[in-house]
């Protein structure tokens, strides 16, 4: 999809969407929901949403990559991970980082997370790393994980935590990541699915999109 901006800025873009770090990023913010007794509840409300995300993220990618579940119509192979990822963490963590401020600010804060999430699945489809349908259910599914929890809590004790100290260790993945570098979280699911399946290789969208073409022709 040609998308303004050259590819380098979409390079850059989508590695904030990458699952090397954003994952540390969701463990810090059950980390820093877990350290007042009132708010535990609450951390243990994210770490659900979060992983049965993440679990629906994985599955979807090795039920097509294992035995080609997909759709040819709509070219969807399974959820945009870095849509998803995106939009589950950052309006979480950015309304975690303005948690002392007063509601007004943290949902202005929470706005602008999912505005970044945004742009990063906006990046999925300026590098052709997903098809449309990828993406829109990948942000769906990640925005279902952060409005869900935002809509949980709301009414429950939060954190007035120092956003410096937040901030910085949100950012603690680019000390032991290098930017731009992806994490293999593409290559393990790869390799999960082709031993649960059984079989020599990963189905790919070709493989999807040339059974499209068969049935076509045979029809």
């Amino acid at each position: 999809m040609a998308l303004p901006f050259p590819v380098g800025f979409w390079q850059v873009v989508t590695w904030f969407g990458d699952s090397g770090f954003l994952l540390p990023v969701g463990l810090w913010i059950a980390v820093w929901l877990g350290v007042r007794r009132a708010t535990r509840p609450t951390a243990l409300i994210w770490i659900l949403l979060f992983g049965f995300g993440g679990f629906l993220i994985a599955a979807s990618k090795i039920a097509f990559m294992g035995w080609g579940i997909g759709s040819a119509t709509v070219n969807f192979t399974g959820f945009s991970g870095h849509t998803a990822l995106s939009a589950s963490v950052w309006p979480v963590a950015c309304w975690l980082t303005a948690s002392h401020w007063e509601h007004r600010v943290r949902v202005t804060a929470a706005s602008l997370g999912l505005l970044f999430a945004m742009l990063i699945g906006l990046s999925r489809l300026a590098l052709y790393a997903h098809s449309k349908s990828e993406v829109v259910a990948g942000f769906a599914l990640g925005l279902a994980v952060s409005g869900c929890f935002l809509w949980l809590q709301h009414r429950r004790p939060h954190p007035r935590l120092n956003w410096t100290l937040v901030l910085v260790s949100l950012a603690t993945p680019m000390i032991f990541l290098q930017p731009g570098t992806p994490a293999p979280a593409q290559d393990a699911l790869e390799l999960i699915a082709i031993r649960l399946a059984g079989t020599e290789r990963a189905f790919t969208r070709d493989d999807l999109l040339a059974r499209r073409q068969l049935h076509s022709s045979i029809k």
